[in-house]
């Protein structure tokens, strides 16, 4: 390599040396951090209390919450907060809000026993749902509207690896700070209720990064004002109240265009590329409900899935995620899509074989990288998918539909995984899993011939 190929290199590299581009590091962190301590951890928690499987399945409907977040992002988008907006601009209001109610309500779910009142349990982990939620709609809108189009790839990268590192703090983290200071062979809520203040603490990451961030200065978007126009024509001969008319104007705005916009320019593939975003992470969702009360029922230690499941598999997520950026060049996105659907389903399989092994470590490590590796490369060919699906006169809005898309009929069926391992065990359940898949294939390669069709109906 020349010494001028070597500069053009450093001269690259300091790319993440942005202030933005190091700041998404610790919004990531703070995204990444909720979403496992109402899901994987609670539910590894909720069984070492003695809480049945069905409840833990039926609990698991707490995640839906992201499911449905695109039903307020309209709002998130375009809706000032009180003072806030005014002191902090609107995205960094309203991700100082999420963040604040996120660590409050850790508080509550920490000082909540579950053997005592699993019902106010339940409430403090639907609280940081909602306000995780809304968190990651504001921080979507934060990162496309934060720097130019050259830089949003060195944005995902450092924000992926903060939501790593966090998730690897709320799953193998909680586990050794509970394990490290239990000194029960029964179930003791105290370890747990120190975990989670841990987890709460560590929100301050974000809330202090928000504070020092600056709000992103965003030109008004001609689409937008252009379908405020046509509201505005369209309402004009109803006489109404001008004040009327401005809500009707902002609710078309905010509410519909977004909506409208994907329809237009999608047509009649709208409905085929919703139903595979629907379904696409199917198998990993459903079973994934399952896997730490399946570790406890198996005879695995908080350290072993502490260290083998929650660092060790994150290793492998990152690493499946990378393979799955390089094919995405070389073989396309829809080519990745579709073996990254394949593996994810086939790898479920791998559990089958796990749960006749009973206590085995190396099989535990053998299936996790493979499951893992094969949910990296999905979830990068998956994302790669949606942002090209997205208009960016509407990109938080779109998104947020996409993601709520994405899980809502997974987290559905898989609030009934406990109640189908009681009546058919672990086995059984996981084949059903990989069979899942099997839809999942048929949509990829349909949205796959919808698109070759209109390349080639576009080519001159």
């Amino acid at each position: 390599m020349t010494s001028t190929e070597f500069s053009s290199w450093l001269q690259a590299m300091r790319v993440y040396t942005h202030p933005r581009v190091l700041g998404m590091l610790s919004l990531g962190f703070s995204a990444g951090l909720p979403l496992l301590l109402i899901m994987g951890t609670l539910s590894f928690w909720l069984r070492e209390a003695g809480i049945d499987r069905t409840t833990i399945g039926h609990l698991s409907w707490i995640g839906l919450a992201y499911s449905f977040k695109w039903l307020w992002s309209p709002l998130v988008d375009r809706l000032p907060l009180p003072l806030l907006t005014r002191l902090l601009g609107r995205r960094r209001a309203w991700l100082l809000l999420s963040q604040i109610v996120i660590a409050a309500a850790l508080v509550g779910m920490a000082f909540t026993d579950p053997v005592v009142s699993l019902t106010q349990l339940v409430f403090f982990a639907l609280a940081v749902a909602f306000a995780s939620a809304t968190q990651d709609i504001a921080l979507d809108a934060y990162r496309i509207e934060a720097v130019a189009v050259e830089l949003q790839g060195a944005m995902a990268a450092t924000y992926q690896a903060g939501y790593r590192i966090a998730m690897i703090l709320a799953s193998a983290g909680v586990l050794w700070i509970a394990a490290t200071i239990d000194v029960s062979t029964t179930y003791d809520h105290a370890p747990w209720r120190f975990a989670y203040l841990v987890m709460a603490a560590s929100m301050a990451v974000g809330i202090i990064t928000t504070l020092i961030i600056r709000e992103p200065d965003v030109p008004y978007s001609r689409l937008i004002s252009d379908n405020e126009t046509i509201a505005q024509q369209a309402i004009a001969h109803w006489h109404l109240h001008p004040r009327i008319n401005a809500m009707l104007v902002w609710l078309y705005g905010a509410l519909i265009a977004p909506f409208r916009d994907f329809i237009v320019r999608h047509g009649k593939q709208a409905l085929l590329i919703l139903g595979l975003i629907a379904i696409y992470r199917i198998s990993d969702v459903v079973m994934g409900v399952m896997s730490n009360p399946f570790y406890v029922d198996m005879g695995y230690s908080k350290e072993e899935v502490a260290t083998i499941s929650k660092v060790y598999g994150v290793i492998m997520t990152i690493a499946g995620a990378a393979i799955g950026g390089l094919l995405t060049v070389k073989i396309g996105i829809m080519r990745t899509l579709f073996l990254g659907a394949v593996l994810s389903a086939a790898t479920n399989l791998l559990f089958v074989w796990l749960a006749g092994r009973g206590h085995d470590v190396s099989a535990l490590v053998f299936t996790i990288s493979a499951d893992n590796l094969s949910a990296g490369i999905a979830s990068s060919a998956f994302i790669a998918y949606l942002s090209g699906l997205t208009n960016s006169a509407y990109s938080a809005t779109q998104y947020a539909l996409f993601s709520s898309v994405m899980l809502l009929l997974p987290k559905f069926i898989a609030g009934f995984s406990g109640q189908f391992v009681d009546a058919y065990g672990y086995e059984n359940f996981f084949i059903v899993t990989a069979l899942l898949g099997f839809p999942v294939l048929i949509l990829v390669w349909l949205a796959g011939q919808a698109k070759f069709a209109i390349s080639e109906s576009s080519s001159p």
